[in-house]
C-alpha cells in the first residue's frame, strides 16, 4: 500500500522506490502483488508515464486515510515506549509490598502524572499474564522460567525471640537445643514445622512443634515480642523489632544462604517506558539488601 500511495505521488516507479529504499522492479512487484489481491487495475502504465485507473484514484484516498491512521497509531505505541503512560500493575508480598514496595509506588506516581497503577498484595505466587500484571516483587528463588527477571537485592531467614524470653529459658546455642523451646509458626495450617539450617557445609532440617500457629506475620512477631518464643522469619519482617531491641538474632552461624529479591515481568511484552522507569525507581532509590544488614 505504502508502495502504491509512493507511486502515485510520484508518478513513477523509479522516484518511488529511491523514496522507499527499493529496486524499481521491487516496487513493480508489491503493486503487481496489490492488484492481484484486490482484483482490480489500480494503474495504468505507459512507456512515458504512470496514471491512476478510476478504481486506483478511489483506492488512493482510502489507502491515504489507512496509512495516516497505522502512522498514528505507531506513534501513539512508541510515545508509550518512551514516556511512561497508562496504567500499571505491581504485585508484592504482602508486608513486603506494604512496608516496601508501597513507598516507592506513592514516589513514582508523584514523579510520572500521566501514569495509574496499581498494587496488588498477596503470599501467592501469581501469574504475571493469567492476571494482567505488569510487574512483581519475588523473593527466594525463582522457578518460573516464562519471566525475565532483575535482581534488586537479597533477605536472610532469621530466628529470632524476645531478651525476655532468652533470659527465662536460655539462648540455643546449637540446633539440638531448638527441641527444648517453644517455637512460633505462622504461614502455615498444620502444628508442625521443618525449619532448614546449614551446618558443616550440609542442610539441616528440624522439626518443631508449635504452641502458638497463626497465619498472619504480624501476630506471630507480636507474639514473640511479648515471649512466647522462638520464631523464623524472613529479616525485612522484624527489622523495627530488631532495631528496637524487642527481639534478637539467634543461631545465626546456622543460618542458609540469602535469598534474592527480584523484579520480574513476562518475557511475552516489551519493556514499556512505565515498567522500565519503576524499575529504574527501584534501583535508584531502595537498599533492599535484607541478606547482609
Amino acid at each position: 500500500m505504502r508502495a502504491f500511495v509512493s507511486v502515485a505521488d510520484l508518478e513513477g516507479f523509479a522516484p518511488a522506490a529511491r523514496k522507499l529504499g527499493l529496486s524499481a522492479s521491487a516496487v513493480t512487484r508489491l503493486i503487481a502483488s496489490l492488484e492481484n489481491h484486490l482484483g482490480a487495475r489500480l494503474l495504468q502504465r505507459t512507456t512515458r508515464s504512470v496514471t491512476l485507473t478510476d478504481v486506483g484514484a478511489r483506492y488512493l484516498e482510502r489507502a491515504r486515510r489507512i496509512l495516516g491512521d497505522l502512522e498514528e497509531a505507531e506513534s501513539s505505541v512508541q510515545a508509550e515506549r518512551s514516556k511512561p503512560s497508562g496504567r500499571l500493575i505491581v504485585s508484592a508480598p504482602l508486608m513486603f509490598g506494604r512496608l516496601h514496595v508501597g513507598p516507592v509506588m506513592s514516589a513514582y506516581l508523584k514523579q510520572y502524572p500521566d501514569v495509574s497503577a496499581e498494587l496488588r498484595l498477596s503470599d501467592r505466587t501469581v501469574s504475571l499474564v493469567d492476571e494482567g500484571i505488569d510487574l512483581a516483587v519475588r523473593i527466594g528463588h525463582l522457578v518460573d522460567s516464562s519471566v525475565i527477571a532483575r535482581a534488586v537485592g537479597d533477605m536472610r531467614r532469621v530466628v529470632v525471640a524476645s531478651p525476655r524470653y532468652l533470659k527465662a529459658h536460655g539462648t540455643p546455642q546449637k540446633l539440638s537445643d531448638l527441641a527444648d523451646h517453644e517455637v512460633i509458626q505462622f504461614s502455615g495450617s498444620s502444628a508442625l514445622v521443618e525449619w532448614r539450617f546449614v551446618e558443616d557445609g550440609r542442610e539441616i532440617r528440624v522439626p518443631n512443634t508449635s504452641r502458638f500457629a497463626t497465619n498472619s506475620t504480624d501476630a506471630a512477631v507480636l507474639h514473640a515480642e511479648q515471649g512466647g518464643g522462638l520464631i523464623s522469619v524472613l529479616a525485612y519482617q522484624v527489622a523495627e523489632s530488631l532495631k528496637a531491641g524487642r527481639l534478637k538474632i539467634v543461631l545465626a552461624k546456622y543460618e542458609l544462604p540469602p535469598m534474592p529479591i527480584h523484579l520480574v515481568y513476562p518475557t511475552s511484552r516489551l519493556l514499556s517506558a512505565k515498567v522500565r522507569a519503576f524499575i529504574d525507581l527501584v534501583v535508584a532509590q531502595t537498599d533492599w539488601r535484607f541478606g547482609t544488614k
